[in-house]
């Protein structure tokens, strides 16, 4: 798999996920916020947002570029430099950002992520597999390499999923 670690999820009531990442990025925070807090850097890795009201309560729409999918919502938490927090509309819910000093002399950030949502188990892998691929997205939008979304394709997702999928499979029955 890659540098990104695997995301972890918890389930609540049976269909409410809580889908989370910690990424350790060698990059200061200031880049790290400008890829998850503006306009512009979001859309080097994960979507355009427009509008982006980057205030509490601001307006947002984000709009995939490797397809047509549009969800509006709400700016729900902003500590500038720190926490940017996004509820869109279902199924994506409540997306989390929330920045760290990394370790010693201030040059890494480490991200924590959380991605809370209401569907199947089929969507918490999909979802699990689409934020590993967008945070390998973000590693390499940080190292200078913007994803060129007219080349994307589903490989790499389909490749996590599968992974994600294994993980998630129930125990097989024992038999005596």
């Amino acid at each position: 798999m890659s540098e990104i670690p695997r995301g972890r999820c918890e389930t609540h009531d049976g269909d409410t996920h809580l889908l989370r990442f910690t990424v350790d990025l060698p990059h200061p925070a200031a880049p790290v916020w400008e890829a998850v807090a503006t306009a512009d850097g979001l859309r080097e890795w994960l979507c355009e947002a427009d509008p982006m009201e980057p205030r509490l309560g601001g307006l947002l729409t984000l709009h995939r570029l490797n397809g047509d999918t549009v969800v509006s919502g709400r700016v729900t938490a902003w500590d500038p430099q720190s926490v940017a927090e996004y509820t869109v509309d279902p199924p994506h819910g409540r997306i989390r950002f929330h920045l760290e000093p990394g370790g010693a002399g201030g040059g890494s950030t480490v991200l924590r992520f959380g991605n809370e949502f209401r569907g199947a188990r089929e969507q918490k892998l999909d979802t699990l597999a689409a934020w590993h691929d967008h945070f390998e997205r973000l590693a390499a939008a940080l190292d200078g390499s913007p994803t060129n979304w007219a080349d994307w394709s589903a490989d790499r997702w389909q490749e996590l999923r599968e992974l994600y999928a294994r993980d998630d499979a129930p125990w097989p029955k024992w038999e005596p």
